[in-house]
């Protein structure tokens, strides 16, 4: 039995980072019961130097392979094994494909904590049938909320193909400028298959960025290309842009409320997100492929757990509703407390 910490990673963000330590434990459990067969002991905060830790146990010891999944801990900043009463530093090795500007670099009111994005598709990826599948399989990961970009980019960062929806043009086009821009300056090999307007019997239905990205030059040489597929329209019509059972993964960041309402077509702006879920979560359930997951935020001040989760059921999903799932609860701000409900669609 080997015992490891994990050093958590410092938060711009004050709120967040007094969180960080209790998500980082139900995280870790989620991926022990996933991708780790169950061999993560008891997880534990742990002060070390009057530095917060979160320390586990491994049966077995840690493999090269448990090592590359750990690497992509939301809020994983080093990992350690204990040696005596030392620590002895584990290279990690994180998924990342791309330098880390490409999250870090646009600031705006409003944007998600990049280290959250990170939690909530990652515990929704873990959920999938195709958790194992982390280190190889290229997911692909739509946002139907996707604002401008946060989650797109992660996404990219792991080297899946990303999609999104989004019904503010201001947004669209803030998002669009920025990935052009920065493929541009970065000298990143990329393709735009479609910029502009989506025309359906002579009329303007929404508005659509299409791009493929290489990674590398070599990546590029060998067709290993990832897509980026940006939709401004409203995320109840996600049907009329994506095919059905096409998406593996689908993660959303619900407006809390409090900045930011939730919009529906029959009642307008409101505070309440129950109502774009109850218009939305059908649609979003017929995209996502049998074995995949559907990973939601949401501010429970306005809107309760139960509730929400009523609308994932409805839709045919099963909802992960037990220990450490229900650990993932925490503060914002005041006026916020948010939480994660993931659901899996039954394959068929």
């Amino acid at each position: 039995m080997t015992r490891c910490g994990v050093l958590i990673l410092p938060s711009g963000n004050r709120v967040y980072s007094g969180a960080a330590v209790e998500l980082t434990r139900a995280e870790l459990e989620i991926f022990g019961d996933a991708v780790l067969d169950g061999r993560l002991g008891e997880v534990e905060t742990t002060t070390i130097g009057g530095v917060g830790y979160v320390t586990f146990t491994v049966a077995g010891g840690l493999t090269e392979r448990d090592v590359a999944l750990l690497s992509n801990l939301s809020s994983g900043y080093a990992l350690f094994e204990f040696v005596g009463d030392l620590l002895r530093p584990v290279p990690l090795a994180r998924l990342d494909r791309f330098d880390d500007d490409l999250i870090t670099i646009q600031k705006y009111p409003g944007k998600t904590n990049e280290q959250f994005t990170r939690l909530l598709l990652n515990v929704t990826l873990l959920a999938s049938d195709w958790a194992g599948d982390l280190l190889t399989r290229r997911f692909r990961v739509l946002d139907p909320l996707c604002g401008r970009g946060t989650t797109l980019n992660q996404a990219m960062m792991y080297g899946f193909d990303a999609a999104g929806l989004d019904r503010d043009s201001k947004d669209f086009e803030a998002y669009r400028t920025f990935l052009t821009t920065w493929l541009k300056r970065k000298r990143i090999k990329h393709r735009v298959l479609e910029s502009g307007p989506v025309r359906r019997e002579r009329k303007v239905v929404g508005r659509r960025l299409r791009v493929e990205v290489a990674a590398s030059k070599e990546a590029h040489k060998a067709g290993d290309v990832q897509s980026v597929d940006v939709v401004n329209a409203d995320t109840t019509r996600a049907g009329e842009f994506f095919r059905p059972e096409s998406v593996d993964l689908l993660v959303a960041d619900a407006p809390y409320g409090i900045q930011h309402g939730s919009r529906t077509a029959e009642q307008g702006l409101a505070r309440d997100p129950l109502a774009l879920l109850a218009a939305a979560v059908p649609v979003w359930a017929r995209l996502l492929r049998p074995g995949g997951a559907l990973g939601i935020s949401w501010n429970t001040n306005v809107a309760r757990r139960e509730a929400a989760a009523e609308h994932l059921a409805a839709a045919g999903l099963t909802v992960q509703d037990h220990a450490p799932w229900r650990s993932l609860s925490h503060r914002v701000d005041q006026a916020i407390v948010r939480d994660i409900l993931v659901a899996r669609k039954p394959a068929s």
